[in-house]
């Protein structure tokens, strides 16, 4: 209507610009900027903005020039020197952004936004403590500000104050960066405290299947206190972990009818199952298997590796399904695996369940080695199988993904190589127990070391083995 009446207005198509950019169609709103630009080319908010619809589509170059463009027609402008620290942080260049944040909060000291993300690239640099004295300012400020709330608790977490860190993470419902949502019953949640003897608890699943996995470590802590245990899964865990808890029931996840069920007396998250089990998991710290497949299929799976040469027999995985900017640096390139790759006298076998066809080619002709890949085998939806072959191989070489989890499950020896910046770089959330040895690489350095180290470990084990 604003722009029926004034075809010439800037600030109308500023506005239509803002209203394209909410409803996700990038190229229009950018589009709608650039009209506005034409009736006033020293529109600062229009230029700010196009840096975040390019910031959005990835190209961090074009929005860092566009930001820069909106600060030299407005210096005071806050929102875009935070901008910016955003795109510097999304670029790696860290210490850009922490100068960016600095500058805006110099003009804005009470955005919580400003705080919470310099907050976060503090915690990329592995200045914990820096990280979680910005995100207690955020906090300050506005104490319901969900992202921040959600960063302190890995910040806290990953400096071992896990009674505080688990209570923050209790947060991460409020948090725009959070991907699960919260399930609403009729029952109230369990608070971890009232007594479960004689009641019915329903667990239900968070994130992705290795998150899942990994809290499932605590369901013999659920079973021995409560009469029955409902666990509600991804479908294609709902097989594994029947076999690995014949006292629970276990389910695919079912939402349809949440507020009429009546099958269980409280509900819970499982991502806050270590908060209600505190003071047990800090003591265990998951140290034994729990996840049992069919020794029958272990066995099927022994006598092929067996079939195919000599061991040891080390799988691989090195990306996820999930490849988003933030979660990047976790994974590593096959050129990095190379110190692995190139081990004498292994036989490897590929555990990646996603994109892995011209890796497997490029570690063929680049390094003349083969990862034998079962194509028999469905990776990433038949987990009970893929937890045999995990439960048959000697070593499992893997990055943040289900892989490392479902291998720690069963009590294979895991060479896990981490991101040691990660905001799940604790014993809580990483793969622990005593089959798994951590590997880990600072955001500042390569793969290379952590890779060599890997290798070298996998040499001494190979030339123990051959001796006995």
């Amino acid at each position: 209507k604003a722009l029926a009446l004034k075809p010439d207005s800037a600030v109308a198509f500023y506005n239509m610009g803002n209203v394209l950019k909410e409803r996700g169609k990038l190229e229009e709103a950018i589009e709608a900027y650039n009209k506005a630009l034409v009736f006033n080319p020293d529109y600062a908010d229009a230029h700010n903005n196009i840096g975040n619809v390019l910031q959005d589509q990835s190209k961090l170059e074009d929005a860092i020039s566009a930001f820069k463009k909106a600060l030299s027609l407005k210096p005071n402008c806050a929102e875009a020197y935070c901008n910016i620290g955003n795109a510097f942080a999304a670029q790696g260049n860290l210490e850009e952004a922490i100068i960016a944040y600095r500058k805006s909060l110099s003009i804005n000291p009470d955005s919580v936004v400003a705080h919470s993300h310099m907050a976060a690239v503090f915690a990329d640099q592995g200045k914990l403590e820096e990280a979680i004295e910005a995100y207690s300012k955020a906090l300050a400020i506005n104490p319901d500000y969900g992202d921040a709330h959600n960063g302190l608790s890995f910040a806290l977490l990953n400096v071992g104050e896990l009674k505080r860190g688990l209570d923050e993470y209790e947060w991460r419902w409020k948090s725009t960066k959070y991907i699960s949502s919260k399930r609403h019953f009729s029952q109230p949640l369990w608070d971890g405290q009232k007594s479960l003897k004689n009641k019915k608890i329903l667990l239900w699943c968070e994130q992705g299947v290795g998150d899942t996995i990994n809290w499932a470590s605590c369901l013999p802590l659920v079973t021995s206190q409560a009469k029955h245990c409902i666990v509600e899964c991804q479908e294609k865990l709902v097989p594994l972990l029947s076999r690995s808890f014949p006292n629970v029931e276990v389910k695919p996840e079912n939402r349809s009818l949440d507020t009429e069920r009546n099958d269980f007396d409280s509900p819970l998250p499982m991502g806050s199952l270590y908060r209600s089990f505190a003071s047990e998991v800090s003591r265990k710290a998951k140290a034994d298997a729990f996840l049992f497949p069919d020794p029958v299929r272990i066995n099927f799976w022994r006598n092929r590796l067996i079939s195919m040469g000599k061991g040891p027999y080390v799988g691989i995985s090195w990306k996820s399904a999930n490849m988003s900017a933030k979660r990047l640096p976790n994974y590593a390139s096959t050129s990095d695996l190379s110190p692995v790759l190139t081990l004498p006298g292994v036989t490897f076998i590929n555990l990646q369940y996603v994109d892995f066809a011209d890796d497997l080619s490029k570690i063929q002709n680049e390094l003349g080695v083969t990862v034998h890949h079962f194509d028999d085998l469905d990776h990433y939806n038949d987990l009970l199988e893929v937890a045999a072959l995990c439960a048959a191989l000697d070593i499992i070489v893997s990055t943040t993904s289900a892989v490392p989890f479902i291998s720690a499950g069963v009590g294979t020896l895991t060479k896990f190589a981490s991101w040691k910046q990660s905001p799940w770089s604790n014993n809580l959330f990483n793969p622990v127990g005593p089959s798994v040895d951590k590997f880990e690489r600072n955001t500042w350095q390569s793969w290379h070391n952590v890779f060599h180290l890997i290798a070298e470990d996998i040499l001494k084990l190979s030339d123990d083995w051959s001796h006995q």
